[in-house]
């Protein structure tokens, strides 16, 4: 149902239920793929990853990083990113570092995270420690992956997105004005034969507030409106499988209460 909802808040009008079911089907589909391509980058050599991935506006990233000061790579829940952050490791050779929420059971995280790391990236929990390593990353010059659509931890910056108020991560915004490092909007797309990444233009870090946390607004809200085009370019390919939305949360109380 959820699926459902997310895939006629993206196209912007109610889905006819054919239509609906042939799309969430894709959704289920394009999520199954990135869990398989994930499982078998392990046994792909460089030459294969770099042979299965083409890019567009990859220049942003270069210019980011001649600053010194690190990237972030702002990126939804989109396609297949694991590909991308792959693909920065062993082909233009770039320190990565990833953030990663932390999943059950603890065996699975501890297993994605040293699948991560053999590929030579840098993995970081999200959590109360999160912050400092990043800043610490961004001062090595690492390109930081953020996956920047939900707000796991619950105190994010309220946004529109979609056409509702939801909330989502101020990490971003936040370390851009801290550090000078770009924000680069980025979405990994998966194609019939290879993955396919589009690099936006960066959002520069720039004071024009009295207050911090409206500066981190401001910018957050202009990150969200970059990641809506980029979602709506491939809608199946949006991993959003939970509640993003008060009004989510209204909709699966009914489903419940009709379901009793």
């Amino acid at each position: 149902m959820l699926v459902g909802r997310h895939l006629s808040r993206v196209y912007g009008e109610p889905l006819s239920q054919k239509k609906l079911s042939r799309k969430t089907q894709q959704a289920f589909e394009m999520y199954a793929r990135y869990w398989i391509d994930s499982a078998r980058m392990y046994s792909l050599s460089d030459f294969e990853i770099d042979s299965g991935f083409t890019i567009e506006g990859f220049e942003h990233v270069e210019n980011g990083r001649a600053l010194g000061v690190g990237t972030i790579l702002a990126l939804p829940h989109l396609g297949g990113w694991e590909w991308a952050g792959r693909w920065l490791s062993c082909c233009p050779k770039y320190e990565v570092s990833v953030v990663v929420e932390e999943q059950s059971p603890p065996e699975l995280f501890q297993f994605m995270r040293e699948y991560r790391q053999r590929f030579g990236m840098n993995v970081i929990p999200l959590g109360p420690n999160a912050g400092k390593e990043v800043i610490n990353a961004l001062k090595a010059n690492h390109v930081v992956c953020l996956l920047c659509d939900r707000d796991i931890e619950g105190n994010g910056i309220e946004v529109e997105f979609f056409g509702e108020k939801t909330t989502v991560p101020a990490g971003p915004a936040t370390l851009a004005l801290r550090t000078g490092a770009h924000i680069v909007p980025a979405a990994v797309y998966q194609r019939e034969k290879i993955i396919h990444a589009v690099v936006r233009p960066p959002i520069k870090p720039h004071r024009t507030e009295d207050r911090l946390r409206d500066d981190i607004s401001r910018m957050t809200q202009e990150l969200v409106y970059i990641h809506e085009e980029l979602i709506r370019a491939a809608p199946e390919q949006w991993h959003l499988m939970q509640p993003n939305w008060e009004s989510d949360y209204a909709a699966l109380n009914s489903f419940r209460e009709q379901g009793k």
